[in-house]
């Protein structure tokens, strides 16, 4: 495999000088990402008046259901649709970097996935990656649709089938009492900032993530 082209060799000192030269440009980088930050808390909502129907684990639920009792609720929507086996790849490696959900539960905050596919597909092909992360199917689409998780055909990734694909994306839902809101939502390539894989090879003088060279993570040869 090719690699860029390397960066120059220079003595500790050096290094430490240009080091201190970009350390002052990543804290300007900071300070405007935290404001950014907050600039999103503050987006207005919008309240969800469909009663949407998914199917999981333990039968039918509502989208009030997905939160667990908790205030918010993160949705991971994974492209899988109905006619394929198994989920999109990029999906996977980024569902694989979720982690233990006791951090966000503890944060009063829910992590549920919702995928168009049947969830009697879901189902083996989660046991083949081995999460325990909630997964629901939402078949209609009217869910994917709504929140923009949904684009024509020709622009889903995999095999398409029948009717609309999907694209890999989360969305936030905020709970007040038996309301709920739409807070957020952030799709394809933007989802590679918010996994830690790709945050570390960021890091690194051969990185960035590189998407086309992602698999399952049982089909990569070490």
């Amino acid at each position: 495999m090719a690699h860029p082209e390397l960066p120059e060799i220079v003595s500790r000192e050096e290094w430490r000088t240009a080091r201190a030269e970009l350390l002052a440009k990543e804290r300007v980088v900071a300070r405007a990402r935290a404001a950014l930050d907050a600039e999103r808390r503050a987006l207005p909502m919008a309240e969800v008046g469909t009663e949407y129907v998914f199917e999981g684990g333990d039968g039918r639920a509502g989208l009030v259901d997905l939160f667990e009792g908790r205030r918010q609720l993160v949705v991971h929507h994974f492209e899988f649709e109905p006619g394929w086996e198994s989920g999109c790849r990029c999906c996977a490696a980024f569902l694989d970097q979720v982690g233990h959900l006791a951090h966000l539960n503890a944060q009063g905050t829910s992590f549920a996935v919702v995928s168009r596919a049947p969830f009697t597909r879901i189902l083996p092909f989660k046991a083949r990656m081995g999460w325990t992360v909630p997964w629901y199917s939402c078949p209609e689409d009217d869910f994917g649709g709504d929140f923009e998780a949904s684009v024509p055909v020709q622009e889903a990734a995999g095999e398409p089938d029948e009717g609309p694909g999907g694209r890999p994306g989360l969305s936030c839902f905020l709970r007040d009492g038996g309301r709920v809101f739409h807070t957020y939502s952030v799709f394809g390539r933007e989802l590679d900032r918010l996994g830690p894989a790709a945050g570390l090879l960021a890091l690194t003088a051969l990185g960035p993530w590189d998407g086309a060279r992602v698999r399952y993570h049982d089909e990569y040869e070490m």
